[in-house]
């Protein structure tokens, strides 16, 4: 049974057994069945349950609402605060409600002037009409997460009022719940969908000068939602950030005399840097010259979070064609090649198709060697290790990433 069925299953049953006591017995304002360590009950002998109610004398002090009480050696859960129960008990000061109670009936706390704080326990599904209404020092108040509806006034003329949170499990808010709450400061609502919500919810409260917080995900629906729409800022509940999908990380070729980059990720602009060590002004008769290039490149999309750099060197080496007794840099033909590592992977472009690349340990050992498919070739090898890439007549060092 699903726990929406059971919860109109006992309130059904305790609306009969109420009217059962009520035909048998009939009310006065001030009628209880029993009175326990100070707190007055009404009780439902059917379904072995209690309702907190008023008594003879106004509740004062602190109050510790217990979750069951014994009478004539029989146990009864308490699981409702009744209509009026602390009504007008300007001189409470604490109450604490237990995890069993499940209904805080009408007016239950109206008036109750000296009530700072109040938080209402997850077993809680609804808050009657005016419940907590003209409970002015009331400064804060937090609602458990089973509560599903507010009541109309629950809250209305709670001057003091300052923080409300409000949990994800509130679907409906009902008209002037949080009417002339003129201090309202910061509400904390962490409904992902917008709760149904009377527009004078919020009547006469000051919310233009407010903050609502709310879930990251919706809140563009809040922005465009009466009565929240009127808060005068919105923000993010931290914890609660949408986290961007990254851009994955793009790789880089040469080919044609030209760099290129590719991202797994569809539509991204890439923003790359390109150095080199000899692009710079001398004054000697010679230069010594490096030939490479360290290229960098990272993609980026809108919405998305940057994917991680990668790197790459652009090495220019003799042509496969040029003859080993050139020695004019004139008449030697040189060539862009891309070598590129990640994940334990080497990747080079920029070769002729089946062109052969050697791999060697530092100390010479021949680890491998791959041949270049559509100018690409790829070897597999250590992260952090160091190897000789021999590709035709010359030779570079690489660090595996």
């Amino acid at each position: 049974m699903c726990l929406e069925t059971t919860i109109m299953k006992q309130r059904f049953t305790l609306f009969i057994a109420t009217l059962i006591l009520s035909v048998c017995f009939p009310l006065t304002a001030l009628a209880y069945d029993v009175v326990v360590d100070g707190i007055y009950y009404n009780l439902v002998p059917q379904i072995k349950t209690a309702v907190v109610t008023s008594g003879d004398n106004k509740y004062t002090g602190e109050i510790t609402i217990p979750k069951t009480i014994t009478v004539d050696e029989e146990v009864y859960n308490v699981t409702s605060i009744g209509r009026k129960a602390f009504y007008g008990c300007a001189n409470l000061t604490s109450v604490t409600i237990p995890n069993s109670v499940t209904i805080i009936g009408e007016n239950a706390f109206s008036g109750c002037e000296g009530l700072p704080s109040v938080t209402i326990p997850n077993s809680v599904t609804s808050i009657g009409s005016s419940a907590f209404s003209g409970c002015t020092r009331l400064t804060s108040v937090t609602i458990g997460n089973s509560v599903t509806s507010i009541g109309s006034s629950a809250f209305s003329g709670c001057t003091s009022l300052t923080s409300v949170t409000i949990p994800n499990s509130v679907t409906s808010i009902e008209w002037g719940a949080f009417a002339n709450c003129k201090n309202l400061e910061n509400v904390y609502c962490y409904a992902e969908t917008v709760p149904e919500t009377r527009r004078d919810a919020f009547y006469d409260s000051d919310v233009k000068s407010a903050t609502l917080y709310v879930p990251a995900s919706a809140i563009d629906a809040y922005k465009t939602t009466e009565p929240w729409s009127t808060f005068g800022t919105i923000q993010i509940l931290e914890g609660t950030e949408v986290e961007k999908e990254k851009c994955e990380t793009p790789t880089i070729a040469f080919s044609d005399g030209r760099l290129t980059f590719s991202c797994a990720t569809d539509d991204v602009r890439y923003v790359s840097e390109v150095k080199c060590a000899d692009v710079n002004t001398y004054y000697t008769a010679e230069v010594a010259l490096t030939a490479c290039y360290d290229i960098s490149v990272t993609a980026t999309k809108t919405g998305y979070e940057n994917s991680d750099v990668a790197t790459a060197k652009l090495y220019w080496l003799t042509s496969s064609e040029t003859s080993d007794d050139d020695t004019n840099i004139n008449s030697v033909s040189k060539r862009g090649i891309a070598i590129q590592t990640a994940a334990g992977f080497i990747t080079i472009s920029g070769l002729d198709d089946n062109e052969k690349v050697d791999f060697y340990t530092l100390n010479g050992t021949a680890l491998g060697a791959a041949r270049a498919t559509n100018g690409v070739a790829t070897f597999s090898a250590q992260s952090g290790s160091v190897l000789i890439v021999r590709i035709g007549n010359e030779s570079v060092k690489i660090i595996v990433e």
